[in-house]
């Protein structure tokens, strides 16, 4: 496996969806004619020509193909993207390749030629287990394709991730435990658990300001959480992110990039990354909306809004917010060195006394009962 400090990841957006889902804050769109897909996945590898030029040589260890809905795009289009990616940095022999897939029956019949394209693990959105919840989230599958659906992933892929979404309206801890069982037989080493948030912007965000929508009040959203760890500890799942759970080897690897700080391309409409430029990084965001994006990649051969420069200064409330999210934590000296100083002891020894971090052969990591409440941790950290 490839080091942390090696690592370089490229992250490919697809943009489209066959609806919008009422909590979803992604960049996601719905095109009722029909998309020129070849013409998308062209333009993501004029625009990844783009960050090869400003990343130079580099053995990508990772790609992950987010929307969106990814498993709309034809197998072929994904080839033509991958392939191009092999073409002008090269991959590491073990390199990650994941695909988010949604478990409707059109789209896991493209899962072998995602396969052959050379995804070797896919996430598949399954979000809940009872018709009247997949229906209130907007979900276009039932419990039965959905479970099918996974079960035909894992016979395909390598690795597979069991994702859902839990601390749902009106969620009692026996219906989350009931699922959460099911789940849990069929997983196959890697499970992505998010509790529900409500997202402004979002159909759920205008129902509840409205006061039409009704989620878990504070505590019955911690019941759920500690319950949530109890179960994948005993499936032998522990979390290695707040909201991840995977056997030994069974992490995500682009994702730990993520959280480690680590470099990333991008390509497609809203998509972020991160590239290093000696001691600072180049902050990159494209254009969000589909066809503007796709018209700037054509006249100019990128789709880029922003490619800010961050000093390391400025990258160190980002390498602390992520890595925090981590089980491992920080390295307080990478830390230092990016702030320009050391974290403030008497700040750490005063969330110590809380239990809510510690520290251990150089790092600092939260602890079971830091990290439902991590956003005050970080402000505290580096307010």
């Amino acid at each position: 496996m490839i080091s942390s400090e090696e690592a370089f990841g490229v992250y490919v957006h697809w943009p489209f969806c066959k609806a919008k889902c009422p909590y979803c804050d992604f960049n996601s769109h719905v095109r009722h004619g029909a998309v020129d897909h070849m013409a998308y996945a062209r333009a993501l590898t004029h625009e990844l020509d783009w960050m090869r030029e400003r990343s130079g040589p580099k053995a990508v260890s990772s790609i992950f193909f987010g929307g969106g809905t990814p498993s709309l795009m034809p197998p072929e289009a994904v080839g033509h993207v991958l392939d191009h990616i092999a073409k002008i940095w090269g991959m590491s022999p073990d390199a990650e390749i994941t695909l988010e897939a949604n478990p409707t029956s059109a789209e896991a019949e493209n899962f072998r030629g995602y396969r052959s394209a050379g995804v070797n693990r896919v996430s598949v959105g399954v979000q809940a287990l009872n018709e009247a919840d997949l229906q209130a989230l907007g979900r276009q599958h039932t419990p039965e394709e959905a479970l099918q659906a996974f079960r035909l992933a894992a016979k395909i892929f390598p690795r597979v991730s069991f994702d859902m979404i839990y601390a749902r309206p009106q969620q009692s801890l026996g219906a989350w435990r009931a699922e959460l069982e099911i789940a849990l037989k069929e997983q196959q080493g890697h499970m992505s658990l998010y509790q529900l948030t409500i997202e402004p912007e979002t159909r759920f965000g205008d129902l509840f300001e409205l006061g039409k929508l009704t989620i878990p009040d504070e505590d019955h959203a911690a019941a759920l959480y500690e319950l949530t760890q109890e179960m994948t500890a005993l499936y032998q799942l522990p979390a290695y992110e707040i909201s991840n759970h995977a056997m030994p080897g069974h992490e995500s690897q682009h994702n730990l990039l993520y959280w480690r700080y680590g470099e990333y391309a991008c390509a497609g409409p809203g998509a972020h990354g991160r590239i290093a430029q000696g001691p600072n990084r180049l902050a990159l965001m494209s254009e969000k909306h589909p066809e503007t994006w796709l018209k700037l990649v054509e006249t100019r051969g990128h789709g880029l809004i922003d490619d800010g420069l961050l000093t390391p200064p400025t990258q160190a409330p980002e390498y602390l917010l992520m890595g925090l999210r981590i089980k491992e934590g920080i390295d307080l000296s990478r830390y230092a060195a990016l702030a320009g100083a050391a974290m403030d002891v008497t700040k750490i020894e005063a969330l110590e006394n809380l239990d809510l971090v510690q520290r251990q052969e150089g790092r600092l990591m939260a602890t079971p009962r830091g990290r439902p409440i991590l956003n005050a941790i970080i402000r505290e950290l580096h307010g």
